[in-house]
């Protein structure tokens, strides 16, 4: 026999137990570390995951519960888009809009002296388009034609209105104005992506 097991055989019992005891505790340890442990980080991991995917359930449940109020909402930037689109005008629709302006400073009684059209600014996803604008009538029909402009379907911007030439015949004044009326439209996709392009 293995003298080291001879050893171990006449150890008092007392000894024995403790070893044996030792032993056990040895091999629980390396069971635990080999193949418990790794069960248990998986077991963890796991654990999180369904968490996750319990937050994830909830959260598209309310999502789903909200789904009515989400569409109305929806529908309603829809319409909000599209009252959008009727302020802002697209290429073709800017020259109707140059004479709508025309036409409501001569429906002011107001006489034009300079209706140019200036090089749009191009912004975002819209473009400026400036006209500078010189007219000559009485302050009432100078007062007449922004109000007219202000009430035209389209976005038009008055500003950088300077008075001269104020004359005085009998019980009339007369004027001349200069300012810039502004509009906008909306830029097309080909036009947006032109624009970033590098020169």
């Amino acid at each position: 026999m293995d003298p080291q097991i001879e050893k171990i055989l006449k150890l008092p019992n007392r000894q024995k137990v403790a070893l044996l005891a030792l032993l056990l505790i040895v091999e629980g340890a390396a069971l635990f570390y080999a193949l418990h442990q790794p069960r248990l980080k998986e077991y963890k991991a796991l654990q999180t995951q369904l968490e996750d995917l319990q937050k994830q359930i909830q959260e598209n449940t309310r999502i789903a519960n909200n789904l009515p109020r989400y569409k109305a909402e929806y529908e309603q930037l829809k319409k909000d888009l599209d009252n959008a689109l009727t302020e802002l005008p697209n290429q073709k629709e800017i020259p109707s809009l140059l004479t709508s302006i025309s036409s409501s400073g001569r429906g002011a009684g107001l006489d034009f002296l300079l209706f140019r059209p200036k090089v749009e600014v191009p912004r975002d996803f819209y473009a400026e388009v400036p006209v500078d604008i010189a007219v000559s009538g009485t302050f009432y029909n100078v007062a007449d034609f922004f109000v007219a402009v202000a009430n035209l379907p389209r976005i038009v911007n008055i500003n950088n209105v300077t008075f001269s030439d104020i004359k005085s015949s009998g019980d009339r004044t007369t004027l001349k104005v200069n300012c810039l009326a502004t509009t906008f439209r909306f830029l097309d996709k080909k036009e947006i992506k032109d624009e970033k392009k590098p020169m």
